[in-house]
């Protein structure tokens, strides 16, 4: 199940669309039945993220959060992704991109890391990304890089 807290009401956003994507790629992986808290935040509260748990005091446009349950705890919860709506309009401004498909594109990102993907070294990196355009793909969202 994919919940969608859009902390800052932006109604641009189409949060059944963002659901419904999210659902079948955890689906997808195996994970259909976890639980994924996917949060709509502004810069403020992204950067206090960024700076509690990486580190960095300046924000971003998505960070995951894979839960941290002990095994002993059996519910089935994949994590949180938030993103901040701010940075993506910027940043789907100055890349030339439509909003709602940079937004779908920093959704599957964060997902991606909470199905244990990253991109650390160079060819994690590939690999996520060619599965963000293959994911992407099948949505109709043109390659993003």
């Amino acid at each position: 199940m994919v919940i969608i807290q859009n902390n800052i009401h932006d109604l641009s956003v189409n949060e059944d669309d963002l659901s419904c994507i999210l659902q079948k790629v955890v689906k997808e992986w195996g994970k259909g039945e976890s639980e994924l808290l996917v949060r709509l935040v502004d810069e403020a509260e992204i950067q206090n993220l960024n700076k509690v748990y990486r580190y960095k005091d300046e924000p971003t446009n998505v960070l995951s959060f894979p839960t941290d349950l002990p095994i002993e705890i059996d519910e089935k919860i994949l994590g949180d992704v938030v993103i901040c709506i701010q940075i993506v309009l910027k940043e789907s401004i100055e890349q030339h991109k439509s909003f709602n498909n940079h937004l779908m594109h920093m959704a599957v990102h964060g997902t991606l890391h909470l199905l244990g993907y990253d991109h650390i070294d160079t060819k994690d990196a590939q690999n996520m990304a060619n599965l963000e355009r293959k994911i992407l793909a099948k949505i109709g969202i043109n390659n993003p890089y």
